[in-house]
């Protein structure tokens, strides 16, 4: 018998040091959960007079266990490396198809425009509709396009934040007055800005206020008149817009709608297909009349031009932001989690993957920061969890366990020979 646990003994020191030694290989391996060699005693029964007596035989490696407390964060700048800070893993897809599960996140974008890992599977998540910024239920292979641009976007409302001098007096002057008081030109107060027809071509748009005679009133035209164009040009109005006594815009006269025709795109024409003329609603509820100079403070639109894309990063919340060359940021998927009940049940499979078994039960999916899902941390890592000095001290332990185990074997062959070689 006592060979059996020397033998035994051997054994699991040989197991434990294997893993000992795969902790220590992968002490610099991001998102590395290290494991652990789990021992159980064996017994044999043997039947007596008596009742019957238990015999210990030796050790058995009864379970290689994962732990997957949190490994330390750091910072990279790469803005393609994520790290999870809690629970959860990244749900790849690898080439076959098959779902797996990671906690390494330095992603990166291959030449087709798919966020892959180190070994190719293609990182998960909600796509976002860009027109409504809302993310899908379903996760999918997130994919950005780099082979062509992004479609152009038409315009279709412009939003003005501006002020208006409330001591400006009638634009059609007064010539009665004394001294009379001349009439204030068009272009006095006025901006403009370009926007978007739906192949993308830029037309200016240019908005002019003139005060009425009736008290916190202006009207709003898009041009100027030019009597010297053939035919001549007579600016339309608008309409009008209107301010209480504290210098509020009056909400029901906040939104103009302008028709504009994209003459700055030989495309365009009144009959199918050509690019047709369309309307714009614009957004006056940021304007004033206050008693200062006529200023603009911001004057934005939602169309856009066809762009390519330039840069991916990823948010803390998960969000994806593509940014294009024709200036535009927008969201376009959000990095999903999975998590488990038992974590420990997942079964390695080498490439810094894991992929569910019966022992861990399903996959949950899910948002970073939700229920108990983590929260992830852009530019950064998570760093193996390996105590390379504990590791160390495990390894000594182990090797001194493995020393006597095999004196074990060696005392007990003595005794074999004393017994054989009596007389």
């Amino acid at each position: 018998m006592a060979f059996q646990h020397g033998l035994s003994g051997l054994n699991a020191s040989s197991k434990n040091l294997d893993v000992i030694g795969h902790n220590i290989a992968n002490a610099n391996t991001t998102g590395f959960k290290s494991s652990r060699a789990e021992f159980a005693d064996l017994v044999a029964s043997s039947m007596g007079a008596g009742g019957g007596a238990n015999y210990g035989i030796g050790v058995e490696v009864a379970a290689v266990a994962q732990q997957f407390s949190q490994g330390n964060v750091t910072v990279t700048g790469n803005n393609l490396d994520v790290a999870i800070n809690g629970n959860g893993f990244f749900k790849v897809q690898q080439a076959d198809g098959s779902a797996a599960y990671t906690r390494a996140g330095n992603f990166k974008l291959d030449k087709t425009g798919d966020l892959v890992t180190n070994g190719g599977a293609q990182v998960m998540g909600f796509r976002v509709d860009p027109a409504t910024g809302l993310s899908t239920s379903e996760a999918q292979p997130l994919s950005f396009p780099t082979g062509a641009p992004i479609q152009a976007k038409q315009t279709e409302s412009i939003k003005a934040t501006l002020n208006l001098d409330a001591r400006a007096k009638d634009s059609a002057g007064d010539a009665t007055a004394t001294p009379p008081v001349p009439a204030t030109p068009r272009s006095t107060y006025g901006t403009s800005i370009n926007v978007y027809d739906t192949q993308g071509v830029a037309t200016p748009v240019n908005l002019y206020f003139m005060k009425t005679a009736n008290p916190n009133e202006w009207a709003v035209y898009n041009q100027l008149d030019d009597p010297t164009a053939v035919p001549p040009v007579t600016a339309i109005s608008l309409g009008t817009i209107a301010f209480d006594e504290n210098g509020k815009i009056d909400p029901a006269t906040a939104t103009l709608t302008l028709t504009v025709s994209p003459t700055a795109n030989p495309n365009a024409g009144t009959a199918a297909p050509a690019v047709a003329n369309f309307p714009v609603d614009i957004d006056m509820s940021g304007a004033t009349q206050f008693g200062s100079k006529f200023a603009v403070a911001d004057l934005s639109q939602d169309g856009y031009a066809s762009g390519d894309l330039t840069s991916i990063n990823i948010s803390n919340d998960g969000m994806v932001m593509a940014s294009y060359s024709n200036g535009v940021t927008r969201s376009e998927a959000q990095v999903a989690l999975a998590n488990f009940r038992n974590p420990q049940g997942l079964l390695a499979v080498g490439g810094n993957n894991w992929v569910e078994s019966f022992d861990s039960g399903p996959a949950v999916l899910g948002k970073p920061g939700d229920g108990n899902f983590g929260a992830l941390r852009s530019g950064a890592l998570e760093d193996s969890n390996v105590d390379l000095t504990a590791e160390l001290v495990n390894m000594m332990t182990a090797q001194r366990a493995y020393q006597a185990n095999a004196q074990t074997i060696k005392t007990q062959d003595q005794v074999m020979s004393t017994l054989v070689n009596l007389r």
